[in-house]
């Protein structure tokens, strides 16, 4: 067993683990740790914990120390000179009139460096950007092309749902988002409807995932034949996941009749579970999402934008 602690070093950033040395940590503090950039000051997220040694990658870098109040003011001070970085910035990107929106500045803790953050559309060739900043400031330059996601994190914002934006208050690292999660809960397949403030799919469409697939695995599919509790054929209009109850047309003499059955109280051929990324998939939205040939453009589209923008670039 090794003892380790969680550090961040931005708000819902990823945690990275360190040897606590000795040191009485716990979580909230702050403490100084060397890291691939250098020197920086983190937030200990959860305190002193041990895990077994194949859960940590080797070797555990040590704390340094904790932070002294001294370390707290330098840190204050770096933070409250990004805003003069991000104004100096913004006033050369205009200067080469380079089609770029910078959207974060930030410095190392031993300032040797300053990370300028920025979104475009594709390639900017920034060198002579980089040579005006190198004078100006008299340190390291890095500019780092990052997604829209990445600068939703960073923004932050207020969600559809009225909460503050996961991915600005917890959320550390994204997950791959598909359509097929959409289906799966039985959402709207507008895009407008599932889109995140990013304009990307929203990341909480992965939260009740496995639920919903479990779910509905349980359920027969819309337009099955089903056989009730009563030992009578029907075929299956609508179903409802969450309640695992289903609504089943039968003939009732010259007539026919809609019940609400629970899904316990039926017989049907039961369904595969679908593997991750599977094909075949078919549902009621599935089937009206292929009629609405623009909308499912759309949503290819979307799913694409998803896939190409890969993991944050804020961690690299």
């Amino acid at each position: 067993m090794v003892k380790i602690v969680g550090v961040r070093f931005r708000n819902a950033g990823k945690v990275y683990y360190f040897d606590p040395k000795g040191y009485k940590i716990k979580a909230g503090d702050h403490v100084i740790v060397e890291t691939a950039r250098g020197v920086e000051y983190g937030t200990v997220i959860g305190g002193i914990r041990e895990v077994t040694d194949d859960r940590v990658v080797q070797p555990l870098k040590a704390v340094i120390r904790v932070a002294t109040q001294e370390d707290d003011l330098r840190a204050e001070k770096s933070r409250a000179k990004e805003k003069d970085a991000m104004r100096i910035c913004n006033e050369k990107i205009r200067k080469h009139k380079l089609d770029m929106k910078l959207i974060d500045a930030e410095y190392t803790f031993d300032n040797n460096k300053v990370l300028f953050y920025f979104t475009a559309d594709g390639r900017i060739d920034f060198r002579e950007l980089v040579k005006d900043l190198a004078a100006v400031f008299k340190m390291r330059i890095e500019l780092r092309q990052i997604g829209v996601r990445d600068e939703t994190k960073i923004l932050g914002g207020i969600g559809i749902c009225g909460r503050v934006l996961c991915c600005n208050s917890f959320l550390s690292e994204f997950a791959p988002v598909s359509i097929k999660m959409a289906k799966e809960q039985n959402l709207s397949l507008n895009p407008t409807k599932i889109s995140g403030v990013c304009g990307r799919l929203m990341c909480c469409l992965k939260n009740e995932e496995d639920t919903y697939e479990y779910l509905n695995s349980k359920l027969p599919n819309i337009g099955e034949s089903v056989t009730t509790i009563d030992g009578v054929r029907g075929e299956v209009q609508s179903v409802n996941v969450l309640r695992q109850k289903v609504k089943v047309l039968i003939d009732a003499g010259d007539e026919k009749e809609l019940r609400e059955y629970d899904v316990r109280e039926l017989k049907f051929k039961p369904k595969r579970r679908k593997e991750k990324g599977g094909k075949g998939e078919k549902s009621e939205h599935g089937e009206r999402s292929e009629k609405g040939s623009g909308a499912d453009r759309e949503l290819r589209e979307l799913e694409a934008l998803e896939k190409k923008e890969g993991k944050s670039k804020l961690d690299d």
